[in-house]
């Protein structure tokens, strides 16, 4: 029986690859093809002088099956160091997990955030994106059932195409169980009070760091609405001037850490906020410049499932794709 008598394995994290070198005990050597980076074998192997072996495996990030996904600023690479003695199907003998991070490129977007991802409404010039993504960040999702405590990735942006920089706003959002609201509809607000993240004070939301002023994520925990029922999720975007905020155009989120209310895109003035725990009044229009109240577009995505996974009836939930109707 094959036993493992050492665990030294180094790693070291470049900006695109990764190196790992892993020594292996005397016994283990003549399985050294049996080693494995995700799905790649060992790039260099030695065995030293003690009779020990020293595998070696270099490669980019790209290769061997690293999984990637976006965190604010940072991109992290996920994989596993495996040792499969036995033929493929067999469970691994042994798992060691792999992560690199490094720095998003303040130039780098996902491929999503591309002109023409998703569905999109023309109004005043202007381009209007709405949609959810799948969990990695990296494009919207083809899956409408959400598990019960997930995070909901929603995506807006609006495409600035010849106009000066635009600042992306959510003033509205909704959830309510239909794709279109009545009087009696029953709704849950999510940001409200003319763009204050209300559910980031009550539950886990957040506004994720921007990839650039012309679109905004809001990062939405699957509880406390829509369980077991079609969930649709409505939300009024803005275009707006970026050097012009004031109470009624800002995107602020309740931070539980610091126990205030704070400014998404410029912290130090998050003064214009602190309306978020009363009633952030309507500004007044300024000399009949229409477009002082900036361009906007209702927008609706759903329907959405979100299911209790340790449910056996949550496999009985209907499923289909997600539509997005769009409103001026």
């Amino acid at each position: 029986m094959v036993t493992l008598l050492h665990l030294d394995i180094e790693v070291t994290c470049l900006k695109d690859s990764v190196s790992i070198t892993w020594r292996i005990s005397a016994d283990l050597v003549p399985h050294a093809a049996r080693f494995f980076l995700g799905n790649c074998k060992p790039s260099d192997f030695d065995v030293l002088p003690s009779g020990e072996g020293e595998l070696v495996f270099r490669y980019r990030l790209a290769e061997c099956k690293f999984k990637r996904q976006t965190k604010g600023k940072h991109l992290i690479f996920d994989n596993e160091l495996t040792f499969r003695p036995q033929q493929r199907g067999n469970p691994a003998a042994f798992v060691h997990p792999i992560q690199c991070v490094t720095k998003r490129s303040d130039s780098w977007v996902p491929q999503f955030l591309n002109p023409g991802a998703g569905t999109s409404e023309a109004r005043g010039g202007l381009l209007f994106h709405m949609a959810l993504l799948n969990a990695e960040l990296t494009g919207i999702s083809q899956n409408n059932l959400v598990p019960l405590g997930s995070f909901m990735p929603i995506w807006a942006s609006v495409d600035q195409e010849s106009h000066q920089p635009l600042l992306l706003l959510m003033e509205e959002c909704i959830a309510a169980a239909t794709p279109k609201l009545f009087a009696d509809s029953q709704v849950y607000p999510l940001i409200s009070n003319k763009g204050c993240l209300e559910e980031s004070k009550r539950g886990n939301a957040v506004f994720l760091p921007r990839y650039h002023s012309s679109s905004l994520i809001l990062y939405l925990q699957a509880d406390g609405f829509g369980l077991g029922q079609e969930v649709y999720i409505h939300c009024k975007l803005v275009a707006w001037d970026p050097d012009h905020l004031d109470k009624t155009k800002k995107a602020c989120y309740y931070s539980k850490e610091n126990e205030r209310w704070e400014l998404l895109d410029s912290p130090d003035k998050s003064s214009i906020c602190s309306c978020c725990a009363s009633n952030c009044k309507s500004r007044q229009r300024r000399h009949a410049d229409t477009e002082s109240e900036g361009l906007s577009s209702t927008s609706v995505i759903g329907p959405l499932f979100i299911v209790d996974q340790s449910d056996p009836r949550a496999q009985e939930t209907k499923t289909g794709s997600i539509s997005t109707a769009l409103y001026k």
